[in-house]
């Protein structure tokens, strides 16, 4: 005879089951990129989006709402500004700073740590970590830095082998996470010449350093692309500072 009380537990367990699955289900609705672009929280982000093609790049990064990103070296906050409003509630944005580098940018380390948390920005969390670590409690559909990936062979730094890096950020991707690295394009065959000098890097070494930590190559963006930069000018200077040739490129974990 089959009891009530075995039928009972039956569907007790697989209750239990589907929630633990819908739980561990990814997120698979596209963002909103208008809506978030157009948030009141980030308004005054939104003279710099022309230029910095913040809501392009967030298409191009193909993340989804309820997503975990990683914003490495979130500088004065921009992208995660727009990555948080994007994710919406059930998302959730982690800002890690190296330690060596939050050193080096106290101001935008204490404004960030004011934003994280705030009312406008619940779902975002700041941290500082060894710069030969990147870790978050819950691992992240994208791994994001814009202009930072160079900084990590340089003397402040400790140095860190890139690979170091590579390494880390696929440890902490979930399988099919996503990988983006914007950066200041440096001379054709440079290598690692510039990263310290002018604060550049050849795009063809981060593409080989970044696959040889098993990632796949999924394409690049040419938003960011300035054909009259020749690449001798450090990015500070005045002449061509907010105006690089700057490479978008956005790299998967197999999975």
């Amino acid at each position: 005879m089959f009891h009530k009380s075995r039928l009972l537990a039956i569907l007790l367990v697989g209750a239990a089951m589907t929630a633990a699955c819908s739980a561990a289900s990814p997120p698979t609705k596209p963002v909103d990129i208008a809506a978030a672009a157009a948030d009141p929280a980030r308004a005054a982000d939104v003279a710099s989006d022309a230029r910095r093609h913040g809501p392009e790049i967030l298409r191009f990064a193909g993340l989804k709402q309820g997503a975990v990103v990683i914003d490495l070296i979130p500088g004065g906050g921009y992208w995660t500004r727009l990555f948080a409003r994007a994710v919406g509630p059930q998302g959730h944005v982690y800002g890690i700073w190296p330690k060596p580098y939050a050193m080096e940018a106290k101001t935008d380390v204490e404004n960030y740590q004011k934003l994280a948390g705030s009312a406008d920005f619940a779902n975002v969390t700041a941290t500082i970590e060894p710069a030969t670590e990147l870790s978050a409690p819950a691992k992240a559909d994208l791994v994001f830095t814009a202009q930072n990936y160079h900084d990590y062979p340089d003397k402040f730094m400790g140095p860190v082998d890139p690979a170091i890096l590579n390494q880390a950020a696929f440890d902490a991707l979930k399988p099919g996470g996503i990988y983006l690295i914007i950066d200041h394009a440096a001379a054709a065959g440079s290598g690692l010449r510039d990263t310290d000098t002018l604060h550049r890097i050849d795009p063809a070494i981060v593409k080989a350093q970044v696959t040889a930590a098993g990632f796949s190559f999924a394409g690049e963006s040419k938003l960011l692309a300035n054909s009259a930069d020749d690449h001798k000018l450090i990015v500070f200077d005045k002449g061509i500072r907010g105006r690089t040739d700057q490479f978008i490129y956005k790299f998967r974990k197999p999975g």
